[in-house]
């Protein structure tokens, strides 16, 4: 069978991987000139599969509204005209209920423990190099409020059998010695042991380079203009100037995915959230993070790779506006400077934002659409390179055909027509 996948960012070259692995003939259809050069290309680098919760949950409106005043604020909002954006925003408000909450997070939770398990299996079988470490993830609190709060979380990853352990400040520098200096700032911490990192650009390009190897064609440099459709199939995507068809084909184009299908009527609630992130050359090992820490206050997410580090965070609803602001890179420069003050060299660091796939229920689209022949993977959120692989591995079971190997019929688009 011929299968088109549109996108190769983390998603789309991940779900190339497993049709081939079943044995297609996969052509993969991406703008950039490269895998990975978007959303994929700078993310915060955090494999958390523990510290997978929905967005939309109670008493975030509260928050987010005590977040937008704040002046290094997790969250910036900036009406981008559409109407669109209102309608994502009132959809994400009727998540934020104890209810729906429960519901998205069992499906994330599936989604991404399914994730760690199919990165096990490929890495007991294929020895690529990332920069990847398997060292946990450390949220920290900064406030006895902060570790309070953090009880409910603690409540949802004992209802699913997620590792953690409770930290008091001292005990935090068993796993992140460097935090010394900045010890007295933290009132706890939560320790997520089954978390691992990883350079996600890093990991598409040897994963595209190994599916080109086992026979996938990429065409780069290739803009899909238009998708071709009748009696209720896809027959060919225009793109580059030139007519592609295939028997299946899979949309993975992130934030991208919702004006490529509208045109097909097709209604993706996928809203492009920007995050920044930073990349700083290591100046002091010692004085560095091992693995990746989370600033709750902050919502900042800290990662080392081998000789970088990347600090990503901030939550942007501006539309898909890519614009760096410098009032950004401050916050991003501000967490980094106080936990691992003399870590890196800042002046030098990567500034750069990307825009995440969110849907207002935080739990990706993966699954069939109207069309017979039309699959959707998409709307990962901040996760994209969480759930990766098991949601490319869902994705190319449900292309094939075949039962998946955990339940997935309440992750496709159809669950937002009941």
């Amino acid at each position: 069978m011929k299968v088109i996948v549109l996108g190769a960012g983390i998603a789309g070259v991940c779900t190339a991987w497993y049709l081939l692995e079943a044995g297609h003939d996969v052509t993969v259809i991406d703008r950039a000139d490269a895998a990975a050069m978007e959303t994929s290309f700078a993310n915060a680098g955090q494999l958390s599969y523990g510290y997978t919760t929905p967005w939309a949950a109670p008493g975030i409106p509260k928050k987010a509204a005590k977040w937008l005043l704040r002046q290094h604020s997790p969250l910036i909002f900036k009406p981008d005209g559409s109407l669109f954006q209102l309608q994502w925003l009132w959809q994400m408000l009727g998540n934020c209920n104890s209810g729906r909450y429960h519901q998205n997070k069992e499906r994330m939770v599936r989604v991404s423990e399914y994730s760690r398990e199919m990165f096990r299996r490929f890495q007991a079988e294929h020895a690529l190099d990332f920069e990847g470490r398997n060292k946990g993830t450390l949220q920290i609190f900064r406030t006895e409020k902060e570790v309070r709060a953090a009880e409910g979380d603690i409540e949802v990853l004992q209802a699913y059998g997620v590792p953690y352990q409770r930290l008091q400040p001292e005990a935090c520098l068993q796993y992140e010695p460097a935090l010394k200096k900045a010890l007295h700032k933290i009132a706890g911490a939560l320790y997520l042991p089954n978390d691992a990192t990883g350079d996600c650009h890093l990991f598409a390009r040897k994963l595209a380079q190994m599916c080109m190897e086992k026979g996938a064609e990429f065409k780069f440099n290739c803009e899909i203009s238009r998708i071709e459709h009748s009696d209720g199939l896809i027959k060919a995507v225009h793109a580059g100037g030139g007519r592609f068809e295939a028997d299946r084909f899979v949309c993975a184009l992130g934030s991208f995915s919702r004006p490529m299908l509208a045109a097909l009527g097709l209604d993706l609630p996928v809203y492009p959230v920007k995050g920044y992130s930073l990349t700083v050359p290591i100046t002091d090992g010692s004085a560095a993070p091992v693995s990746t820490i989370i600033d709750e206050t902050y919502k900042v997410a800290i990662t080392r790779f081998n000789e970088r580090i990347r600090i990503g965070g901030m939550a942007e609803l501006s539309g898909y506006k890519l614009q760096l602001a410098p009032e950004r890179r401050e916050t991003l420069e501000l967490v980094v400077n106080d936990l691992f003050p003399g870590s890196g060299d800042l002046p030098r660091a990567t500034f750069w934002s990307g825009l995440r796939p969110m849907t207002p229920d935080s739990t990706p689209i993966i699954g069939a659409t109207r069309f017979d022949n039309l699959f959707i993977n998409t709307g990962h959120g901040t996760l994209g390179w969480t759930m990766s692989l098991g949601s490319a591995k869902l994705t190319a079971d449900l292309v094939c055909g075949r039962e998946t190997e955990i339940r997935s019929n309440d992750l496709g688009l159809s669950r937002y027509n009941k």
